[in-house]
């Protein structure tokens, strides 16, 4: 082995990697992102979950055992309901994730301290509202010891809706399709442009009559089919193997996921125009494919985030998507109660669409 051309080929190496700049920004990007993710973003204990009260006691151990609950921060009371339909409506249309309900006799059963003298209704479709539950459940409250050795008795009982039995599948498998439809439709879509370039095929597309949206759309559209196919088989696997079910409409969970599936597909097509080569378009969909998987809510609680890594999480599509398909499949809502997220959904598309066809030129460059 000879050390000079060994240097020599090392040197080469280095000076090409330092002229692309993607491939530097990612040596850099990376690790700072995650490093940024971890220590900053993700945290896993839950704050200012959205939650209704419901106090049929209404005396002054009650306001005080929810004036307790308020300043633990897990809980933000912003309901305040008279009824358990009212609850049942707010976690389904997921206006809430978690209700405490005082019954009547409040103080009757703290006096007694043989039964559960109060609830907290959850939102069992998102596990990080399971975990709001157990932080509640542990919290020392005052205003429970209405007697002697009653704060050694935890007079709360949990009721978890929607999946009973804290099933992880449960929670886990709808996630699923909004993170296989992200990783593979922004991947095959970034690639497809980025191949035609490679291949050379470009100078054919260009002396066609097509416009650079229609040999866009056309490039894309076989992946909708794709995607499409994709969400059929993890539904029927995800009900036969883990028997997780689907409590709304097929028509509404296609609808939820076909609007996905375009939200991915521009951004797909808003990465082929910024990549010369395949390889930086993988690189690219992997770098933006990090941040929404762990800020989405998919791995870490969305609640326990702060508020600037919220705000960044707002524009990413796969957030929407995971609070529509959980809404969907299994509280069994409507997409008419999930507007805003849909709407959400849509200006993505329409924004990344814009830019990318913008950006898009009919020419050898």
């Amino acid at each position: 082995m000879n050390a000079g051309r060994l240097f020599a080929v090392f040197r080469k190496e280095l000076r090409q990697l330092s002229r692309d700049k993607l491939t530097f920004g990612m040596i850099i990007g990376i690790p700072t992102l995650q490093l940024l993710l971890f220590g900053f973003a993700i945290n896993l204990d839950i704050r200012h979950l959205p939650a209704a009260v419901l106090d049929e006691s209404n005396t002054w151990r009650s306001r005080e055992l929810v004036a307790e609950l308020a300043s633990s921060q897990v809980l933000d009371f912003r309901q305040h309901v008279s009824s358990p339909q009212q609850i049942d409506n707010l976690l389904r249309s997921g206006d809430i994730g978690a209700a405490v309900v005082i019954p009547r006799d409040f103080e009757a059963r703290l006096e007694r301290g043989t039964e559960a003298a109060w609830q907290v209704m959850v939102n069992g479709s998102d596990q990080s509202v399971q975990a709001a539950a157990r932080q509640l459940a542990s919290f020392p409250l005052s205003s429970l010891q209405y007697r002697p050795g009653i704060a050694a008795v935890r007079p709360v009982e949990i009721v978890n809706f929607y999946n009973p039995e804290r099933r992880a599948q449960i929670n886990t498998v709808p996630g699923l399709i909004g993170v296989i439809l992200t990783m593979t439709m922004t991947i095959f879509t970034g690639m497809a442009i980025v191949r035609e370039r490679e291949r050379g095929n470009m100078e054919m597309l260009i002396a066609t009559p097509l416009s650079p949206l229609e040999l866009t759309l056309g490039k894309v559209l076989p992946y909708v089919g794709i995607g499409l196919i994709q969400v059929t088989l993890i539904l029927i696997l995800g009900l036969l193997v883990f028997d997780v079910p689907v409590r709304g409409s097929l028509v509404d969970v296609y609808l939820a996921a076909l609007v996905y599936i375009a939200a991915t597909l521009s951004l797909g097509i808003f990465i082929s125009t910024l990549a010369k080569t395949q390889f930086q378009a993988m690189q690219m969909a992997f770098f933006l494919f990090l941040p929404q998987i762990l800020l989405s809510g998919f791995m870490f609680p969305y609640d326990g985030m702060p508020r600037f890594a919220q705000w960044i999480a707002e524009i990413f599509p796969l957030t929407h998507f995971l609070r529509l398909i959980r809404a969907v499949m299994l509280r069994g809502a409507g997409l008419g109660e999930l507007w805003i997220e849909l709407v959400s959904l849509i200006v993505f598309v329409m924004v990344m669409l814009a830019i990318a066809v913008r950006r898009f030129r009919k020419s050898l460059d």
